[in-house]
């Protein structure tokens, strides 16, 4: 077996809530003794579409030896839910650039004499409130440049940085730094400061920062990271700025969960930035 990227449950986080399961078309992913559970490695895709999902932080992505992901088979899960989920499943290899696994998917269907559906449009799957019309954090997307945004002549104004320490990679940051103390934290994915064009002087000014991946980092290692940078200083509020897309909700949990287990009362706001630097 090769090495690839997969998901990986951490099952004393699971509640077994269950919001992934519908945001896994694949069906790689079932409610086992209370737990979230990945059934197969055939069948995980290891492109993250439930882990923004899960408001525990339970999910993220290992690389690790894995049996090879098996688009046939899992078209015969597909196929069994209907053609909202199959235009859906399509969508979602089309907008992560699987150009191979979309072939294969689309091959089975017209083996079994099955319509292949149009992808101009996004499909939700009924009964389920995000749908699967596909994971926008990867799609590939020209946003162009807004009407009036730039202007020929050279701007006056120069932006001053906000940044008061370094390093700013939540793994690298000493958890006793003297900047921790009395301290209000901007803990920000790490898409944020280049979606966002005022992030100096609307999101960092005044606070300290930390910067994380939710999708592609260990959310276990920044949960324990942070909960002790919690426990060790006197922080006084802490901020999660993060894009609108799901996979960048995944240190929601995280966050929540390391203030409760710092055992102290600590004010939480959570800030989501939408794609095309907006907030929203």
């Amino acid at each position: 077996m090769a090495k690839r990227k997969i998901i990986k449950i951490d099952e004393e986080k699971c509640t077994g809530c269950g919001l992934c399961i519908p945001n896994c078309p694949e069906g790689a992913l079932q409610i086992i003794d209370n737990k979230a559970r990945l059934i197969s490695d055939l069948f995980c895709d290891g492109l993250g579409a439930c882990i923004g999902h899960c408001p525990e932080g339970a999910i993220n992505i290992e690389e690790r030896e894995a049996e090879k992901y098996d688009e046939r088979k899992v078209m015969e899960n597909i196929i069994k839910q209907g053609k909202n989920v199959i235009k859906a499943h399509l969508k979602h290899l089309k907008d992560h650039n699987e150009e191979a696994y979309l072939k294969q998917a689309v091959d089975v269907l017209k083996n079994k004499g099955i319509k292949v559906p149009s992808l101009e449009e996004s499909a939700e799957a009924p009964g389920h409130s995000h749908g699967f019309s596909g994971c926008p954090d990867s799609r590939v997307m020209d946003l162009g440049e807004k009407e009036g945004t730039f202007k020929k002549e050279k701007s006056s104004h120069k932006g001053i940085s906000r940044l008061r320490q370094w390093p700013v990679q939540i793994s690298l940051v000493p958890v006793n730094a003297p900047y921790f103390k009395e301290a209000d934290l901007l803990i920000a994915a790490d898409c944020v400061p280049f979606a966002y064009p005022d992030f100096h002087d609307e999101l960092l000014k005044g606070k300290i920062l930390l910067v994380g991946c939710p999708k592609l980092d260990d959310t276990g290692a920044y949960q324990e990271k942070i909960t002790q940078i919690l426990k060790s200083n006197n922080i006084r509020s802490a901020t999660y700025a993060h894009m609108e897309v799901p996979c960048c909700f995944g240190l929601v949990g995280v966050i929540k969960t390391a203030i409760s287990g710092s055992g102290k009362k600590i004010p939480f706001k959570e800030v989501t930035v939408s794609i095309r630097g907006e907030l929203l």
